[in-house]
């Protein structure tokens, strides 16, 4: 595989290394997540039983998944695009995915396939942006991930087709949610989506992909977007600023304050895919210099500070996997569920000793297919 090098500048020699061992890791661990017998991914590959004697499974299908394969395999040679797709070519497997659309597809998945049509210049884009404007229905709550996937992929068409009115309203969705004075996203773009006692609630998903589209959207606009990117790098500047002592990307903030609300669990996804594929993105469209929290970030999967001295690495090449991510193992996420009704109750307020009683040392042990797309997506493609 070819990479871009300019967004290996911002590496050092360690974390190149990793990171071409992280995609090589993604090209042998996809196919291994492809549901040959229906032509779809799967919604993920878990396991069962200790280390040293574990068994793979695959559980459930995902159009969503798909859809961010094809966002990352395109920038694949096409022996290995062939290879990721369970040999079908990419403007196969993009028809297929784009088919699949329908009347009931959520507003997200709709999205992302529109958004891999127009990154490839598939013949069947006018039809995703059709079932995309179908399923958009802008006067009503959104979540804030997939209206930034809606940007995102209306800003990669809009060279291809005329998606102004569509683009000028998802623009204005996405940066009019926030919080007046808040540094970060929130989770939905309007009441009534999730439960009252949460609603303060955004997680790190909710801050990456608005910065990415953003960033994405000044760089498609022509002469800029100067508020677009302001935002981005408001919210940017505010999780590199939050990011943990080492390298941790937190996942619960307060929509209200920009404050971190509950770190765990820590993604793996998030550390070598989406805080890079975001900040560089940014970076390409407005000359910030993201570097050192990205390779702090990366560093993170070799051997995460949470399991003490001898952390097993997130990273199992054997396996073709990252295991997914490093949590509390709390009952019912109780740990969240209070932080979400104590900071509710009074903004940066917890309860004390939880942390102690609650320590982060469980490992999820299982891999989704979107991890490694957005892992090929952000090392092998770029804006330029």
């Amino acid at each position: 595989m070819s990479v871009a090098m300019e967004r290996f500048a911002v590496l050092d020699a360690r974390t190149t290394a990793l990171t071409e061992r992280l995609l090589r890791l993604a090209v042998s661990g996809l196919p291994r997540m492809y549901r040959e017998e229906s032509d779809e991914f799967a919604f993920t590959r878990a396991f069962t039983g200790q280390p040293g004697d574990l068994t793979p499974q695959l559980r459930g299908t995902s159009l969503r998944y798909g859809a961010i394969v094809a966002l990352g395999a395109h920038f694949l040679p096409e022996p290995e695009q062939k290879t990721v797709l369970g040999g079908r070519s990419l403007v196969d497997f993009i028809a297929t995915l784009t088919d699949r659309v329908g009347d009931n597809t959520n507003l997200g998945d709709a999205a992302l396939v529109a958004w891999a049509c127009a990154q490839s210049a598939h013949p069947l884009l006018r039809v995703a942006l059709g079932r995309l404007q179908k399923l958009d229905r802008l006067s009503a709550p959104q979540y804030v991930v997939e209206s930034a996937w809606v940007v995102s992929a209306l800003a990669a068409a809009r060279a291809q087709a005329d998606v102004e009115e569509h683009l000028s309203a998802a623009r204005k969705r996405l940066l009019d949610c926030v919080v007046p004075g808040s540094p970060v996203f929130p989770h939905t773009t309007g009441p009534g989506l999730v439960r009252g006692y949460r609603n303060h609630i955004a997680c790190f998903a909710d801050q990456v992909y608005p910065v990415q589209a953003l960033a994405r959207l000044h760089h498609s606009s022509k002469g800029g977007d100067a508020a677009a990117l302001a935002a981005a790098r408001t919210t940017a500047e505010q999780i590199c600023r939050l990011q943990g002592p080492d390298g941790q990307w937190w996942w619960h903030y307060d929509a209200r304050s920009g404050d971190v609300v509950e770190g765990y669990p820590v993604y793996s996804v998030h550390q070598h895919a989406m805080a890079p594929m975001a900040l560089l993105d940014l970076a390409e469209a407005g000359g910030d210099d993201f570097a050192e929290p990205i390779r702090r970030g990366l560093l993170w999967m070799e051997g995460p500070a949470e399991l003490g001295p001898d952390a097993e690495s997130m990273i199992h090449d054997d396996e073709g996997v990252t295991w997914r991510k490093v949590y509390r193992g709390d009952p019912r996420k109780v740990v969240r569920a209070l932080n979400s009704v104590t900071t509710r109750a009074v903004p940066g307020w917890k309860l004390p000793g939880i942390d102690t009683v609650y320590k982060p040392r469980a490992i999820d042990r299982e891999c989704r297919p979107y991890e490694f797309g957005w892992l090929l997506f952000t090392w092998l493609g770029g804006l330029a």
